[in-house]
């Protein structure tokens, strides 16, 4: 910690952290190893937390996360998208396919920012808000590889026909920004994803990548 920081603050992130990390919530003492601080402190720290509405404890006394993050979370999508998207739309142009941005939200995959591309006679309408199941389509396939670590060799994810009939995807995920699991892919109208398409994607995702870090 240095002067310019508030170590009670960080303590209360780092509680944030510990319990987005698990399903299962954290109990006091298992929080104050954790953390190192005694147990008088991670009372002191929830209880501030509760009163925000950022952690809960269920009847077992065990805390987790509340649902006040989700009023803070709805406002990242905005930023994340205007981040994004100049490299989306310079995939989209080069590819000339939509493009498209997705995060995992729940057990779902959400598209938060799509561009079409501007000069082809025809492409496949993809829209912002859109949800499928995460191990249906190229975006949720790379989170979920990601998530798992067994990314495909080339570092892209390609599929066909999952989401829409006829059309083909190519995704590759979000690496290295934390607190963030996404896919950068794209979508068109073809039986098959040409060869060039999947490493474009592949630069297009550090793009947005480096943008968020």
């Amino acid at each position: 910690m240095t002067a310019e920081t508030s170590q009670t603050l960080d303590r209360g992130l780092r509680v944030l952290k510990l319990l987005a990390d698990t399903d299962h919530g954290l109990t006091v003492t298992e929080l104050s190893n954790k953390l190192g601080v005694n147990r008088t402190v991670v009372y002191r720290l929830l209880a501030t937390l509760e009163q925000h509405a950022l952690v809960r404890r269920d009847l077992g006394g065990r805390a987790r996360v509340g649902l006040g993050v989700l009023r803070l979370g709805r406002q990242v999508h905005p930023l994340v998208r205007e981040a994004a998207l100049p490299a989306l739309r310079s995939l989209a142009e080069d590819i000339g396919a939509t493009a498209h941005l997705t995060l995992v939200d729940g057990s779902e995959a959400l598209a938060v920012a799509v561009v079409e591309p501007t000069w082809t006679d025809y492409h496949v309408a993809y829209r912002t808000g859109f949800r499928h199941p995460l191990d249906r389509g190229a975006a949720g396939r790379a989170i979920l590889a990601s998530r798992r670590g067994v990314l495909p060799e080339p570092g892209y994810t390609l599929t066909h026909g999952e989401l829409e009939a006829g059309a083909s995807g190519a995704a590759a995920p979000l690496l290295g920004v934390t607190g963030i699991e996404g896919s950068v892919g794209v979508v068109m109208l073809a039986d098959a994803v040409p060869e060039r398409v999947g490493p474009r994607v592949m630069d297009a995702a550090r793009e947005v990548a480096d943008a968020l870090r």
